[in-house]
């Protein structure tokens, strides 16, 4: 790859729109909610945070230690309009956030 390929390559990557958003996690049938500034990494994030035993949930990570794993579901319920400042985006996930953990009597990630 020539210097220039890679100059595009990296621009390319920095100026890539990531999608903001809520996304639940059902796990041995507890329900749980969270929020990400980049929800094309929230799954991976969580299984390979799961799977080593440092998830920062205790009670998610006991749910699927329960499970073995295998009950572990993740669907993403929304996502947000890209937002300039990342303040209003922060302020935004947090309302949102709690707006579906009060719909679904779920636990907050």
């Amino acid at each position: 790859m020539e210097k220039a390929e890679r100059r595009a390559a990296s621009t390319a990557y920095k100026e890539r729109k990531v999608a903001a958003g809520i996304y639940v996690v059902r796990c041995g049938g507890r329900v749980f909610v969270g929020q990400s500034p980049n929800l094309a990494s929230v799954e991976n994030r969580l299984r390979f945070t799961l799977a080593h035993g440092s998830h920062p949930n205790r009670a998610l990570q006991a749910a699927w230690v329960a499970s073995g794993g295998a009950a572990l579901e993740i669907e993403i319920v929304e996502t947000l309009a890209e937002e300039a400042d990342a303040y209003l985006r922060g302020r935004a996930l947090s309302e949102r956030q709690g707006h579906w953990l009060a719909a679904l009597k779920a636990e907050r990630l």
